[in-house]
């Protein structure tokens, strides 16, 4: 999916104004950790590390598509700053990155719940300890599925974007599958000027983690300190009307 959404995923995203919600809070959470390197573990088109760097962060990132790393070297160089970025996958971070070299890491974006089983879950949960240092910090950001779950809300805010004559609408939905997996959607429209539109469909698998069951994953792979919030704002989680879960988790 994300190979080839990789071109139109920074027009998905509003940035400016995600940012600026986000990064204040995000900033804390990563101070709190000290000063060492950020790894951001599924950085899409590098949108926060870069952020990261122009905040004085020494930061690298990571993602499974390799489309997505050539689209963020790309916004690294437009935006004049040096960050790292490789090709790597859940699981295999701390033999690319090497152990113990960052004070903190991220998994952002609804990325963790792409980890589809409870022992590939305890996988990568190891090896996002691996990557930190003694005491680092891991920063979690899912959607909130224990209100989704209960709702069994499908559909998200759509989104636009306009350039020049072009003009893309991306429709999110979930469909609920019998196994308790999410099959998540992605209906892009696009059209240039007064044509007909023209319509792609995107699909990938996620599984929906609640609250308890991470909080138990983490404290079983090498996090015993962990605390909740409803978004990258930082207020409290509620399970009932927070838009997000937020976990920031320290290693052992």
């Amino acid at each position: 999916m994300y190979d080839a959404f990789a071109a139109d995923y920074d027009r998905f995203v509003n940035w400016e104004s995600r940012l600026a919600f986000e990064l204040p809070f995000l900033l804390n959470l990563v101070g709190e950790a000290g000063s060492g390197r950020v790894l951001d573990a599924a950085c899409g088109t590098g949108r926060h590390m870069i952020a990261l760097v122009q905040n004085g962060i020494s930061a690298a990132g990571a993602d499974l598509s390799q489309p997505m790393i050539e689209r963020a070297r790309h916004n690294t160089r437009q935006a004049g700053v040096t960050a790292q970025f490789e090709t790597a996958g859940f699981g295999s971070l701390a033999k690319t990155f090497g152990a113990g070299g960052f004070q903190a890491l991220l998994c952002l974006g609804n990325s963790l719940p792409h980890v589809l089983s409870p022992s590939s879950l305890d996988a990568v949960l190891r090896d996002f300890a691996a990557c930190l240092s003694p005491g680092g910090r891991l920063i979690i950001q899912n959607r909130n599925f224990d209100a989704i779950l209960t709702s069994r809300q499908r559909w998200m805010p759509p989104e636009s974007a306009r350039t020049g004559d072009e003009e893309w609408l991306f429709l999110r939905f979930y469909d609920f599958e019998p196994d308790g997996l999410i099959t998540f959607n992605i209906l892009e429209l696009h059209r240039t000027g007064s044509l007909a539109w023209s319509q792609q469909l995107h699909q990938t698998c996620i599984s929906p983690q609640r609250h308890a069951d991470l909080v138990s994953a983490l404290a079983g792979n090498g996090f015993p300190k962990i605390s909740a919030y409803g978004s990258l704002a930082g207020e409290p989680f509620d399970p009932l009307t927070s838009p997000n879960l937020v976990l920031a988790a320290e290693r052992g």
